[in-house]
């Protein structure tokens, strides 16, 4: 094996799901200017998820659509007239 391929600098860092506000500690050498105080009096720093396995479907069994971006609402805009045509027949 390599020596010296992994870094030194680990440090204990909070990570926080956005849709549903879980937050999770890890040893991690991620930059991040935002920081969180926890539980413990200590403040730590915050890493912003959009998913994780909190609030994704695959681990959750439930069939919740994340659309952040609003790709969903274009695609239906998009396609609204052929959706409405197809319905009616």
């Amino acid at each position: 094996m390599k020596k010296d391929v992994h870094p030194k600098n680990y440090r204990m860092v909070v990570f926080k799901d956005m849709s549903n506000g879980t937050t999770f500690m890890t040893r991690s050498t991620v930059k991040t200017k935002d920081t969180i105080e926890m539980d413990d009096g200590k403040e730590y720093p915050l890493v912003k998820l959009e998913i994780s396995n909190t609030s994704h479907p695959f681990y959750t069994g439930k069939r919740k659509l994340v659309d952040s971006t609003g790709r969903v609402d274009k695609f239906m805009n998009k396609y609204k007239k052929h959706y409405e045509k197809r319905k009616k027949q």
